[in-house]
């Protein structure tokens, strides 16, 4: 099984995002289940899909276990009816920037005006070089976690 390391932000220059995005895509996702800081989710990506398992957040919210598999869009689009809550939908934006590459994940629907940058790491204490468009830090801050803004989306804040 996988670590998954990250550091999240909330962006404050979106236009500037854009404009260094080397590649977006549309993303809608649900959570077959989620609690005790465990997630089942089904992601459609343009025209792929997958299915992840993600365990409890580990220092501080920097890390977490994750098993991703894809699985065939049809079976994926079945698997969203089975969902808790409706199903998060955003653009993610693809930015490379001082060796890292940042994915930007702006909001839609019930989340509209929310963007959010993640960087994955090699280690939690990993250093990294942060663009302007970036602004506060929000790792570990449960409220921008996507099965929670499924349940509680930026809307109703």
């Amino acid at each position: 099984m996988a670590t998954e390391i990250e550091r999240k932000f909330l962006v404050k220059d979106l236009e500037a995002v854009r404009q260094h995005s080397v590649r977006s895509y549309s993303i809608s996702q649900g959570y077959i289940s989620s609690g005790n800081g465990r997630t089942v989710r089904v992601r459609l990506r343009d025209e792929e899909a997958f299915l992840t398992i993600k365990g409890p957040s580990l220092d501080g919210g920097i890390s977490r276990y994750e098993w991703e598999q894809p699985v065939n869009p049809s079976d994926a689009r079945e698997l969203m009816l089975l969902c808790e809550l409706p199903p998060i939908v955003k653009t993610r934006h693809i930015v490379p920037f001082g060796g890292h590459t940042f994915e930007v994940d702006e909001f839609h629907e019930a989340n509209e005006g929310l963007v959010v940058a993640e960087v994955e790491l090699k280690s939690p204490g990993e250093a990294f070089d942060r663009p302007q468009w970036l602004g506060e830090e929000v790792t570990g801050q449960k409220r921008y976690y996507n099965a929670s803004l499924s349940a509680l989306p930026y809307s109703k804040w």
